[in-house]
């Protein structure tokens, strides 16, 4: 092990080991939060402009965030989602677009109906009262469930609440900016029933995951050492191998 090319190995360790105990440091200070959202946060009813723009992903702090809205009801875009849930009873939800500003939408779930009739009756009554009458919402933020493709036997059917689905769909959406996320509102109309929206689990300061991580680099530090180790002794135990052949050799032929 004292040897120029061992020693060389030795260094070569540190440097590697030097490089996954950085990573390891760098893991942990992004494992602990510093500045957690205040518990009860997502409860505080903010104003959507206030807390997210246009076209913008959702953080995950402000996933079920409690926000309000002023906006118009678009007439022709009130459109069902099906496989909705309202406590663990499958059912539809009744969507629209609503007009918060000049060229500015974002997709609402209204409420829930359990069945596809009563929710067809719901879209009959908000169309007929879709007359361009301001209205207030209060609900909270949701991501985007991603679109997904309809059966051939519905090519209209929808299952995933997905605004950018919806936007396909809407009227007068040239140039429109919409909001990634929708807005699940908080009460009912049009005889739906409301949509079951607990607020969601308080975030702990501590991401586990990458903890996870951070022990997996002090593994891979350790284990530098470990190969540097049993090489050498590999080594060592080769040259043992070959003295003691020779010496055998020796003496069998003395």
């Amino acid at each position: 092990m004292l040897r120029g090319r061992w020693i060389a190995m030795l260094l070569l360790c540190l440097l590697v080991a030097g490089v996954f105990a950085w990573l390891g440091q760098w893991q942990l200070e992004r494992a602990i939060e510093t500045d957690p959202p205040a518990p009860g946060a997502t409860e505080e009813v903010q104003q959507l402009s206030d807390v997210l723009e246009p076209g913008q992903y959702l953080p995950e702090p402000l996933v079920g965030q409690r926000v309000e809205t002023t906006g118009a009801w678009v007439p022709g875009d009130f459109i069902v989602v099906s496989s909705r849930f309202n406590d663990d009873v499958q059912g539809y939800w009744v969507t629209g677009q609503l007009r918060v500003d000049e060229r500015v939408s974002i997709a609402v779930a209204i409420g829930w109906a359990p069945d596809r009739e009563t929710a067809d009756a719901a879209v009959k009554d908000l169309e007929a009262g879709a007359d361009g009458s301001e209205v207030d919402i209060t609900g909270r933020v949701i991501s985007d469930e991603g679109p997904r493709v309809p059966p051939h036997s519905d090519p209209q059917q929808l299952d995933r609440m997905s605004p950018a689905a919806l936007l396909s769909r809407w009227h007068d959406a040239e140039g429109l900016d919409v909001y990634r996320p929708y807005l699940a509102s908080t009460t009912a109309i049009a005889g739906l029933v409301d949509i079951s929206s607990p607020a969601p689990d308080e975030m702990s300061p501590v991401n586990w995951l990458n903890v996870f991580y951070a022990v997996e680099w002090a593994i891979f530090a350790g284990f530098a050492f470990y190969l540097w180790y049993r090489l050498a002794k590999d080594a060592w135990e080769r040259e043992v191998e070959e003295f003691e052949d020779e010496a055998e050799a020796r003496a069998t032929a003395g």
